[in-house]
């Protein structure tokens, strides 16, 4: 879907743009020609009136030239700047929550070509912690959102529910211990999964900063579902050179990286770096609201993204 609203959007814009180089450079002379020829065929010079209408474009001329500069201005915003993305799920709670509206920086890991997400200009990598909106492998044509937990060359544990990080070894005679990711215990119940309570932690994938993750201790461990990398103890994966390992921080509600493999760099689409809308859609038991109508907005959430 997104792809083919991207495919849509640049359509529309070189046929657009073409009919205004149409109209600049071809149709406005044969206007031009016509009225010289109302001239000099009139008996008596022609009014402003008469001049004007010889010399006005067709309607879909003058339409298609309206709409290129907004369209291109679109185009150019949503493909190489920011575009904006909804939060469709709960798999990235308490982080990002359903109704979540979000502004992606498409700049920040390279500018890309927006129909095909090939790397135009190289700018940065991902940093472990990002949050990033990236081409689900197994269908990219869907948008998926998730936060990176392993770089290139990373070794990835999840067992028991708990994370373990082996930073990759850029220095062959000093190199990272696998370790545990450090979480803190902030609350139980105040995030629910299909009335079951949610235990609340901070993870702190880096010595900068921390997030929040969910763990539901009442749902077993997926372990058997989880995607084997060859010649790698289930539950184990070491992240290949041009990928990553994403996760989502409501970890008993989110297909991730554990399931299908890892994120290839040219899928990505950018960072999520900012929240500027939220809406609320509870409905009432027996409520006749259709479901993609707001109950209410979150002004509290609008911010920047950890």
């Amino acid at each position: 879907m997104a792809n083919t609203f991207a495919l849509i959007l640049v359509a529309v814009t070189v046929v657009t743009g073409l009919v205004w180089l149409l109209d600049h450079w071809v149709l406005v002379r044969f206007r031009a020609a016509k009225a010289r020829q109302a001239q000099e065929s009139a008996h008596a010079p022609l009014t402003a009136e008469v001049i004007e209408k010889l010399m006005t474009e067709p309607v879909w001329v003058e339409q298609c030239k309206g709409i290129f500069p907004v369209i291109a201005a679109v185009l150019i915003l949503r493909s190489f700047l920011y575009e904006p993305f909804q939060i469709p799920s709960g798999s990235m709670m308490p982080t990002l929550l359903d109704g979540d509206f979000i502004l992606v920086n498409k700049y920040v890991y390279g500018l890309k070509e927006p129909v095909t997400n090939r790397t135009l200009i190289e700018t940065s990598h991902p940093a472990r912690g990002d949050v990033v909106v990236f081409k689900y492998p197994e269908n990219p044509g869907i948008d998926y959102i998730k936060r990176i937990i392993g770089l290139p060359g990373d070794k990835i544990i999840f067992r028991n529910k708990e994370l373990y990080l082996q930073p990759a070894c850029k220095d062959s005679k000093i190199c990272p211990q696998l370790k545990k990711v450090e979480t803190e215990f902030v609350e139980s119940g105040m995030f629910t999964q299909l009335g079951m309570p949610l235990e609340h932690y901070s993870e702190k994938l880096t010595t900068v900063k921390s997030h929040d993750i969910l763990i539901n201790n009442l749902i077993p461990d997926r372990a058997g579902q989880y995607y084997q990398q060859s010649g790698q103890p289930a539950g184990e994966w070491v992240v290949p050179e041009g990928h990553y390992f994403a996760m989502g921080d409501n970890r008993d509600n989110s297909l991730d990286s554990r399931f299908w493999g890892f994120v290839p760099e040219r899928n990505l689409v950018g960072k999520a770096v900012a929240i500027w809308m939220s809406f609320e859609f509870d409905r009432p038991e027996g409520s006749s609201v259709p479901g993609w109508i707001p109950t209410g907005v979150r002004f509290n959430r609008i911010g920047s993204i950890q």
